[in-house]
């Protein structure tokens, strides 16, 4: 076993080109690899994501360049978010082998560069679906100034500071992201890609700046965006509307079903290190937060496998006449979100903001 450690350990300081000291100082927090029951299930849940997510994504950003014609505020929000989630669909078949193997075969450069780009399709997915959420209110509540308020070119704009800002904030990621050694319930050796904290105030930075900016305020004003929308829904009288609330109840808890486990795993592990080592109630903490790692993990990347699902649902109507064509039609549809100027009924414009374009049969109607 010595023999193979040392082997282990000189491949590992090899790879990345520098030696990894553990003082009694250092946090290592546990590996996704650490039980082999929740790997074993992150795995089928990754295989899964990977058949439905690839195909899924390409397919709406083929949609969008090949197929739609027009392409409104809402649809390039579409694409700036499928092309986030299928890059990130692409990079599984590297997390399904770490599962499988329960090692780290990749190096170190991979292992933080990997990590990074998840983190940063996190904030990306979510601070889209936040900015679509807020030019949908803009066009619901507001129709009238969405032009002014939400025009494409303020939006393009918006989309440009998003990624630069999105890159920016996952630096942490890539900071404390690192290969290291590692023994698993049989004693083997193995290699690992875990975060190392060498004090544990930067654990607690880390996952409270994730779970807050991640998720509490994005989340937070994506709910209050919808409440704002269904109130207006609410006072328009029209035959679609139990539906439209349906699909936009379905997009807030589908996002907030995958991801809240992983960010509650984070709040666990962060208030894990208030106590002290001994303490029973870190033990307690640790015993749940460290084996469901790896499946609140898998479970956040079926968000991004998710919509297409979404977007397959809104636009069925669409798929006896149109064929393959019909999520390109259901995209086109999204022009009338900011089409009140052109003559589109208030009715017409909050049904579609919705349901994704039945607005379009009546499109001669005049404002109510």
């Amino acid at each position: 076993m010595a023999k193979n450690g040392s082997s282990l350990l000189h491949y590992l300081n090899k790879s990345t080109s520098t030696s990894i000291l553990f003082t009694k100082d250092t946090v290592e927090d546990s590996s996704i690899v650490s039980n082999d029951a929740t790997t074993a299930i992150g795995a089928l849940i990754l295989g899964l994501v990977f058949l439905l997510g690839v195909p899924g994504n390409l397919f709406i950003i083929w949609s969008i360049l090949a197929r739609a014609r027009q392409r409104s505020v809402t649809t390039l929000l579409i694409l700036n978010l499928a092309c986030a989630d299928g890059f990130l669909m692409c990079l599984t078949i590297f997390f399904l082998i770490y599962l499988a193997r329960q090692n780290w075969d990749f190096g170190n450069p991979m292992c933080k560069g990997l990590f990074y780009l998840c983190n940063t399709n996190m904030y990306a997915s979510i601070f889209l679906i936040t900015l679509m959420s807020l030019h949908r209110l803009v066009a619901v509540v507001w129709p009238h100034r969405v032009a002014a308020l939400a025009s494409k070119k303020m939006v393009v704009r918006a989309i440009a500071v998003l990624w630069a800002l999105v890159f920016s904030i996952s630096i942490p990621a890539l900071v404390f992201r690192q290969v290291r050694y590692d023994h698993d319930e049989q004693n083997n050796t193995r290699l690992v890609c875990a975060s190392n904290h060498s004090r544990s105030r930067y654990v607690v930075y880390q996952y409270t700046f994730e779970t807050v900016v991640g998720f509490l305020v994005p989340y937070g004003v994506i709910v209050s965006s919808y409440v704002c929308i269904l109130r207006r829904l609410r006072q328009t009288k029209f035959r679609r509307k139990v539906r439209s609330e349906k699909l936009i109840l379905a997009i807030v808890v589908m996002f907030g079903i995958f991801w809240l486990p992983y960010h509650l795993n984070n709040i666990m592990q962060v208030v894990a290190e208030q106590f002290d080592d001994s303490s029973p109630t870190k033990k307690r903490l640790d015993m749940v937060w460290q084996p469901s790692r790896a499946v609140t993990s898998t479970l956040a990347f079926i968000s991004s496998c998710a919509n297409p699902i979404l977007y397959t649902f809104a636009g069925k109507s669409y798929i006896r006449e149109d064929g393959i064509a019909f999520m390109a039609r259901l995209f086109e549809g999204t022009s009338l979100d900011t089409g009140i100027k052109k003559g589109i009924g208030l009715k017409d414009a909050l049904s579609f903001s919705s349901t994704g374009g039945n607005a379009v049969k009546n499109e001669k109607q005049t404002l109510v």
